[in-house]
């Protein structure tokens, strides 16, 4: 068994420093510009050593927080006042809608392959964030350990030591559950569709978040299902109340919600939201998927709880995967289904019979040997500086007037610009700079969120992205100029009627 050495006292207090040092300058105790005390000064008040200090603003630097100006000290940076409001909430139409959009989706990931495109588009760690010798090295124990070399078929519900490994890590998000109440998958998506399969049948609604993942538009239009889009707050998720009334209308058959750090919105909804959403649809007796993917991606001090933690009557269906935290490509995944276990297990042996019996064991070691701990550590304090380098260059590049997201965790900010911006038009300017992002008309069924964008801050900050965001802000100040000179010339009773093919 590998061991994982345990954070220095010095290292947990340079982290305790510096969010301090943070949240000052979010609250705004502290400005952009503001000179901070030197090093010497800094380990004076805190009553820390001088190395200490010296760590805690390089994190913040890091962090795009703080800047160091030679032979003159640490200047405050971050300008959390740059973007006051977050993308508004768009209410959806009224109507159930089942439309497809793998035209769309196709049409934006077709290049994705291709090495030259910088892909902002993708909300999955990088390669450089991924622990490879460690994930090989527990691939190659696991199977030095299986008698069988892990050949054989595994167990019907899922190998044994990671649904222990599962169970022991639900105490960090107030579960309280055995390997028993465990069923592994290939990957949170095939998790998504074995839960929605047991409790529904075709032509049934199914409630969602809008803006949500595209993805789940594809796994309703396959399983022939419909869809109720319910709006989601930037800050507090499902709009709780719309749901309650829209119940009253509509006869929904399930709902499937991401309570924390949703894509595209990033948000967390509060523990009191989570409790009030858990029992109004246990006193409706409609079960509810709750995809908890990127849960143990949080940037605040500890795992937020889901929604299966206030669930006492098993109508909650959990489901996650270490697909956007470790390893995609090794496709391990779970649910926690509750009273539906024996129906997910029955459609799990006619549609897989069982997972991948090497990969599930290797991450089962990986979890057992503390390496995942150690990982999620790391990967959680690079993404936390991602997101606020990424939020920094926005703020830089582009025009007055754009709203963006304050996620709390996950890779995806959600971004709100003038109303006259098309995001596909931009998607295609951008593309053909070699850069990719995701346009707001895949995340909903109908035109609410056109001149909405997502960007994912999955990839390392460096002056290849610093630069993609100059060309981005530069080509939406292009397209808000086209649309101001087309307004001109077409309001203007003199030209209007001279123009046949206006070139805008």
């Amino acid at each position: 068994m590998e061991k994982v050495a345990i954070n220095s006292e010095e290292d947990f207090l340079y982290a305790q420093v510096a969010g301090r040092i943070e949240t000052q300058i979010r609250q705004k105790l502290l400005n952009a510009g503001d000179k901070l005390p030197s090093v010497r000064a800094l380990s004076t008040e805190q009553g820390i050593s001088i190395s200490t200090a010296y760590k805690a603003y390089v994190e913040l630097e890091n962090m795009g927080m703080i800047e160091a100006r030679p032979k003159s000290g640490y200047y405050v940076k971050f300008l959390p006042a740059r973007f006051t409001k977050a993308p508004e909430v768009k209410p959806p139409l009224e109507k159930i809608a089942q439309v497809s959009v793998v035209e769309m989706i196709a049409m934006i990931y077709q290049n994705m392959s291709e090495d030259s495109v910088l892909r902002l588009s993708r909300a999955a760690p990088p390669l450089g964030l991924i622990p490879l010798a460690k994930l090989n090295r527990s691939m190659m124990e696991a199977m030095r350990k299986s008698p069988s070399g892990n050949s054989n078929y595994e167990n019907l519900q899922g190998n044994i030591s990671l649904r222990k490994q599962v169970a022991k890590n639900a105490f960090n998000w107030g579960g309280n559950i055995t390997e028993n109440d465990v069923v592994t998958t290939q990957g949170c998506m095939e998790a998504l569709i074995f839960c929605l399969r047991a409790i529904t049948k075709p032509g049934d609604t199914v409630a969602i978040e809008s803006p949500t993942y595209f993805g789940i538009f594809n796994v309703m239009l396959s399983l022939d299902l419909k869809v109720l889009e319910i709006p989601v707050d930037p800050e507090t998720g499902i709009d709780i109340e719309y749901l309650a009334q829209a119940m009253d209308k509509v006869a929904i058959k399930a709902c499937l919600f991401v309570p924390n750090f949703s894509n595209p919105v990033g948000c967390r909804m509060p523990d009191e939201r989570k409790r009030q959403l858990v029992e109004l649809l246990a006193s409706r007796k409609i079960p509810l998927i709750e995809d908890d993917i990127y849960g143990e991606i949080y940037f605040g001090k500890s795992r937020p709880r889901t929604c299966k933690s206030f669930d006492n009557e098993g109508w909650v269906m959990l489901c996650s995967s270490v697909s956007k935290s470790l390893a995609p490509g090794y496709r391990v995944g779970w649910c926690i289904p509750g009273r539906f276990k024996e129906q997910v297990i029955n459609i799990k042996l006619m549609h897989t019979i069982s997972s991948a019996t090497p990969t599930q064991a290797a991450i089962a070691h990986f979890f057992e040997t503390g390496r995942y701990d150690l990982h999620m550590r790391n990967l959680r304090r690079a993404l936390h500086t991602q997101c606020l380098r990424y939020t920094q260059a926005i703020a830089t590049h582009f025009p007055e007037g754009t709203k963006i997201s304050r996620p709390q965790g996950g890779y995806a900010l959600w971004i709100e610009l003038n109303k006259s911006i098309n995001a596909f038009e931009l998607y295609q300017a951008a593309i053909a700079q070699n850069i990719s992002i995701a346009p707001g008309q895949i995340f909903s069924t109908d035109a609410r969120f056109t001149n909405f964008i997502r960007i994912s801050f999955g990839i390392p900050f460096d002056d290849m992205v610093e630069e993609s965001f100059k060309v981005l802000g530069g080509l939406v100040k292009s397209l808000e100029e086209k649309d101001r000179l087309s307004v001109m010339l077409y309001s203007s009773p003199s030209i209007t009627p001279l123009i046949k093919n206006p070139l805008f």
